[in-house]
């Protein structure tokens, strides 16, 4: 028996789960996201802390020092405890019932900025094309570079439609336009998946940061748009059409359309309740099961 785990009757002690270093960063870190722990407040001292995740002060002083990197820590020593910094990283929106819905281009860069603040990124996303997402992580990009952000991994999935498919948005009023709508999505689709997937894996020579970027092609157009982010958070959107006159070329033509930037994003976190838990994890089986049966391979060329 190991006498680390029996008490003085001889009676064995169930053992204690012991976090890593980096287990512990995370867990604190979005304490201090989601305003637990708020700006100029003092942190729980080290003893109190590892004992709280049942590991040594050595385990702790590591944890505090990468937040210390993130800029979320000040006063980071063997001595009195850390400060919240007076001014966070990015702060994670509210999610939830009480969170109100938001354009996509104003809702989904706080949210994807806040993703980037754990050492392994996950994003997966399901849209018609990758603007709104190749828009939306300029930022934490130049976070990084700042050195302001660090993560040690990012992985992102996406599924677009496929270019074989006649697609039910954007398409054309009248019944044929000689196939321009459909070349001229493909090559917003191509150009934007190119631009996101080269800004990403440059991040590998950059600052050595473990990078993949994957794409598959669905066999029809989405209705919606769905974003995972660590798959701990869902934001889903319905693409609304009207009808739109676009100019391509030298030619206007009148189609059916959705503004995607524009759809109004509904954010759903699995700490926020059941409710928001089931709708977390329904979404992410549901892409895994498209990711992993109907989608093909996808390969962009500009």
């Amino acid at each position: 028996m190991d006498p680390e785990h029996a008490s003085a009757s001889g009676r064995t002690k169930p053992q204690r789960h012991r976090s890593s270093h980096r287990e512990i960063a995370d867990e604190l870190r979005n304490r201090i996201r989601s305003g637990v722990l708020r700006p100029g407040e003092r942190m729980p001292t080290q003893a109190k802390l590892a004992d709280e995740f049942g590991v040594e002060r050595g385990a702790v002083r590591q944890a505090l020092r990468i937040l210390q990197s993130e800029r979320l820590l000040t006063n980071v020593s063997k001595g009195s405890p850390a400060t919240v910094a007076a001014v966070p990283g990015p702060a994670r929106p509210p999610a939830g019932p009480a969170a109100p819905p938001q354009p996509t281009m104003v809702g989904l860069a706080p949210r994807i900025a806040a993703a980037f603040a754990v050492p392994h990124v996950r994003i997966d996303a399901l849209c018609l094309t990758s603007v709104s997402l190749t828009l939306a992580i300029g930022e934490p990009l130049r976070q990084i570079h700042a050195g302001r952000l660090k993560p040690a991994k990012i992985d992102v999935r996406l599924l677009l439609p496929s270019r074989d498919i006649d697609l039910a948005f954007p398409t054309p009023v009248a019944a044929d336009d000689g196939g321009l709508l459909h070349r001229r999505w493909l090559a917003q689709r191509n150009a934007q998946g190119l631009v996101l997937r080269q800004n990403l894996l440059a991040l590998c020579t950059t600052h050595g940061i473990d990078v993949r970027v994957s794409f598959r092609a669905l066999p029809f157009t989405p209705p919606v748009k769905l974003y995972l982010l660590n798959g701990a958070e869902a934001l889903f959107a319905y693409y609304t059409l009207g009808r739109r006159e676009r100019e391509i070329g030298q030619e206007h033509v009148e189609t059916y359309d959705a503004d995607g930037t524009r759809s109004m994003l509904f954010a759903f976190e699995e700490r926020a309740g059941q409710r928001d838990a089931a709708f977390v994890e329904q979404s992410r089986l549901w892409f895994d099961a498209l990711w992993e049966t109907i989608s093909s391979d996808l390969v962009l060329t500009s």
